[in-house]
């Protein structure tokens, strides 16, 4: 399975809605309910991570588990060098671009890489890139946070992503965030990029969801709103939708 290609083939077609788990907030068993119920609303790729304490135990225990019960792709949204899977389909190998520490820049990737080539495991270069405010990942990645309406700063560093040979760039505000990325500040880099911009952080409802989609972002993450819910299917299932309609 070619997971960034079938990402590129489905974006000729629609936009994209993934659903992040974050495994250190729940077991196995309830990870993979969530990502059962995200499936049957719609999703259409399940992201395991997020956190930096998560053990390569637990991710692969919450990958086993979510794919004996989906058939939908899994990819790792790793949170440290620890969060690596044989079990995944592929994962992101993703460079925090304005953090201050050349750790969270390459560091980490330079230790990971030989384990990951080993485990064959397919990874996708990204550009992340944290706004304000940031919450526990600008924290942890010691990130120098761009302002959530600064254009030209998200701008140039969304276009460095690209000219340096990344797939895919990320916007997020941060995990539980009570803001989500502005949506001017994504139709004006969307202006000048050319390859897909995910968009994560502050989105709950179909309206910001939507939002989002009509300002140019290509993919919709949402984590918190189905850890949270009381009825994951309606709930998500309205956010794919309104991802769906752009």
């Amino acid at each position: 399975m070619n997971v960034l290609l079938k990402i590129t083939e489905k974006l000729k077609d629609e936009k994209i809605h993934m659903t992040l788990i974050d495994p250190a907030s729940q077991g196995p068993e309830q990870s993979a309910a969530i990502a059962e119920q995200a499936s049957s609303a719609g999703t259409d790729f399940i992201m395991v991570g997020g956190s930096s304490n998560i053990s390569s135990r637990s991710i692969d225990h919450a990958i086993i588990s979510i794919k004996e019960r989906t058939s939908i792709p899994v990819i790792i949204f790793p949170g440290s060098p620890e969060m690596i899977s044989p079990h995944a389909d592929a994962i992101y190998f993703m460079s925090l671009l304005n953090s201050r520490s050349i750790e969270f820049v390459i560091g980490h990737h330079v230790n990971a890489a030989p384990f990951i080539h080993d485990l064959g495991v397919e990874t996708i270069p990204m550009g992340y890139i944290v706004f304000e405010p940031g919450m526990t990942v600008g924290r942890v990645g010691n990130v120098d946070l761009i302002g959530r309406t600064d254009s030209v700063r998200a701008g140039a560093y969304a276009l460095a992503a690209q000219m340096l040979g990344m797939k895919l760039v990320y916007f997020e505000s941060g995990s539980g965030s009570p803001t989500h990325v502005d949506s001017g500040v994504v139709r004006n880099v969307k202006k000048k990029l050319d390859i897909p911009l995910i968009v994560g952080g502050g989105i709950r409802t179909p309206e910001a969801a939507a939002d989002l989609c009509h300002a140019g972002a290509d993919i919709i993450v949402t984590g918190t709103v189905v850890e949270k819910s009381s009825d994951i299917p309606y709930e998500l299932k309205r956010i794919v939708s309104a991802v769906k309609q752009h």
